[in-house]
């Protein structure tokens, strides 16, 4: 009796699920991602992904929570479920800041859209050397204290009211250009699972 592969058994689902493996592909497509690039992302091989894109496997649970997570959606709307109406009203202090790195993330916008807002606080040298390369586009605007952002080989110095918005593939990082920190908006169309991943995930150091 053969053994199935990692992932496969445990937290299967039903077999009545619904055919969601055109919009895995639709997805990975959206995202620019390979198959070889997405499958490393979920801990799959590319065979693995290959058949849940074609419907030849079933995903179990955790893996289509992984993917909904790289993908930057939910398992509801992989499975094709009407999410309900949001709140178009986001009051101050809610949701609670996170905190990640140094960095203060105050939440600006709801979860699951296709844009994502936030409001940082970024202290003087917290996460200054963290070079940042993903798919996406960022805009952001200072709003107090200097910013230097530097996109590929070239550094740029911001001042409150000055903003960039630029392909976030190009490698870029933020830092506070002074010892009083920097406070800016922020908006990237890239979803990930929280506000701190949202603004640390795919980034490597540099030394």
């Amino acid at each position: 009796m053969s053994t199935p592969p990692a992932g496969e058994a445990a937290g299967e689902l039903p077999e009545q699920l619904p055919d969601v493996a055109p919009r895995l592909r639709e997805l990975r497509r959206g995202r620019h991602l390979t198959l070889e690039a997405a499958a490393r992302r979920a801990g799959l091989s590319p065979a693995h992904l290959s058949r849940l894109e074609t419907g030849r496997r079933q995903p179990s649970l955790p893996m289509l929570l992984g993917l909904a997570r790289i993908y930057g959606t939910t398992v509801s709307e992989l499975l094709g479920e009407v999410p309900p109406e949001r709140d178009p009203i986001i009051r101050a202090g809610r949701p609670a800041p996170a905190e990640a790195d140094g960095w203060t993330y105050h939440q600006a916008g709801s979860p699951g859209r296709a844009m994502q807002p936030l409001r940082l606080q970024v202290p003087y040298g917290a996460q200054g050397d963290l070079v940042r390369v993903h798919p996406g586009e960022e805009w952001l605007y200072v709003l107090d204290g200097r910013l230097r952002l530097y996109l590929g080989d070239t550094a740029h110095v911001l001042a409150a009211g000055d903003s960039a918005h630029f392909d976030s593939l190009t490698p870029h990082r933020i830092a506070a250009a002074g010892p009083g920190g920097t406070e800016l908006l922020f908006v990237h169309t890239l979803l990930q699972s929280s506000a701190a991943e949202l603004c640390l995930g795919g980034g490597t150091h540099r030394r």
